[in-house]
């Protein structure tokens, strides 16, 4: 059995396991937006067939943005997933778990006319099965790559108004690397919360949750907050 973790070594010295996700995962995805797309389709054209002329140049405008700038925009905007992914908890990110950009989400979307040939999707679905994390060929020539999105759960509010003091002293740097944490700890997953709190259990003593809860309380000590 093939395993499609992908292990990625951030600049911050966190090792990520990316869950690749396979082909079908993605074929319902792009079912469920291609659904959605082709209601948009319909509507417009019967809002916009009433309209002669005119209604038909909107409705060529609207179909190109429909058919191109839907996923580009979705992955680009929303955390790398368009309806249809984030139905079936899947996210596009950057070859080394970074977001996925405009520029990256625009060249995987162009290279769908190279993965549905010769029909059906045959070269996407070729280069998916035989390569080790299953990416397409757009996902290759981008370097992105498709993932399970880890299931987020909310922090608790002791993150916010917890206070600890340090168990050693932090040199200048170290600080800053706390404070930084504390402030981008919004955007990340509890996992990967964890998995930077375990970094500094030489000065909170803990990891899991409560490594967390007492690193978010190191900064706010550090920024001379008090319970």
């Amino acid at each position: 059995m093939l395993d499609t973790v992908r292990d990625v070594d951030t600049p911050e010295g966190v090792s990520l396991r990316l869950p690749a996700a396979g082909p079908v995962p993605r074929a319902f995805a792009w079912l469920i937006d291609a659904a959605i797309r082709f209601a948009l389709v319909i509507l417009a054209s019967m809002f916009l067939g009433v309209l002669g002329r005119f209604g038909i140049g909107v409705y060529l405008v609207f179909l190109f943005l429909v058919v191109w700038a839907y996923p580009v925009a979705f992955e680009a905007m929303w955390d790398g997933q368009t309806p249809g992914k984030r139905a079936m908890g899947l996210r596009v990110v950057a070859a080394n778990g970074a977001p996925v950009g405009w520029m990256a989400s625009f060249v995987r979307n162009l290279m769908r006319t190279v993965d549905m040939l010769p029909f059906g999707y045959a070269f996407g679905l070729a280069s998916s099965l035989v390569d080790p994390w299953g990416r397409r060929l757009g996902d290759v020539v981008a370097r992105t790559l498709v993932v399970h999105a880890p299931r987020t759960r909310d922090l608790p509010t002791a993150l916010v108004n917890a206070v600890h003091v340090p168990l050693l002293p932090l040199l200048p740097g170290e600080q800053a690397a706390v404070i930084a944490f504390a402030e981008r700890a919004g955007t990340l997953t509890p996992q990967r919360q964890q998995e930077l709190a375990a970094l500094a259990v030489s000065a909170t003593g803990a990891q899991g949750d409560t490594g967390v809860v007492r690193l978010f309380g190191i900064a706010n000590w550090l920024l001379g907050r008090r319970a």
